[in-house]
């Protein structure tokens, strides 16, 4: 069974899921969406209130900063994979619950199995703590961590993991606008040395 077909099984589990409490507020599950085959996979948190109506990842105002993090390292949605570990809304866009990420998790973890990227970008301080302990590493405070490299080893070969903020961050703190910067730079320099 080829990649396309994997992942489209996998995203109508996610459609139809009813694994934790937020199934039952959801209007659209949000399995993720970008290129199958891509070398870069952004792990967002969960969905806020435009991805619950449109079922697609990072289309509010945080993925407007997503957009142009992405188009100044000159990468498209197209070419990257974009998920959240949690692939429903919770309740009033609050933090998604450590039941809620046990129960989500699993669907993340077989995407990571399908696309195998090269590199995995979590944003947010949620994310980053899943996928760091996922590969055996310690969680740091992402203000200590963001745009730094850890080098995770799978069944199918090596990973990179570099953590940055949330791109929603730096709609409320400006500052950070300018670290998320430096850290996509970063994360193409990356790339180009990956090939």
């Amino acid at each position: 069974m080829g990649k396309e077909e994997l992942m489209r099984k996998l995203e109508e589990r996610i459609r139809n899921c009813r694994k934790c409490p937020l199934w039952e507020l959801r209007t659209n599950a949000v399995p993720g969406a970008g290129s199958y085959d891509a070398k870069v996979m952004f792990v967002g948190e969960a969905p806020g209130y435009w991805e619950d109506q449109k079922g697609l990842p990072f289309v509010g105002r945080a993925g407007k900063v997503l957009d142009e993090l992405l188009e100044g390292i000159g990468l498209t949605r197209e070419e990257v994979y974009i998920t959240n570990i949690v692939k429903c809304r919770p309740p009033n866009n609050r933090d998604p619950t450590e039941e809620e990420i046990r129960a989500c998790s699993p669907y993340l973890d077989r995407q990571i199995d399908i696309i195998r990227p090269k590199v995995i970008v979590p944003l947010g301080r949620h994310s980053m703590r899943y996928i760091l302990e996922k590969f055996g590493f310690e969680p740091e405070p992402i203000s200590k961590i963001h745009g730094k490299t850890f080098e995770a080893y799978t069944l199918f070969g090596k990973i990179v993991i570099m953590p940055t903020y949330h791109p929603a961050a730096a709609l409320y703190r400006p500052p950070i606008r300018e670290e998320l910067e430096r850290d996509f730079r970063k994360l193409g320099e990356l790339l180009k040395e990956l090939g």
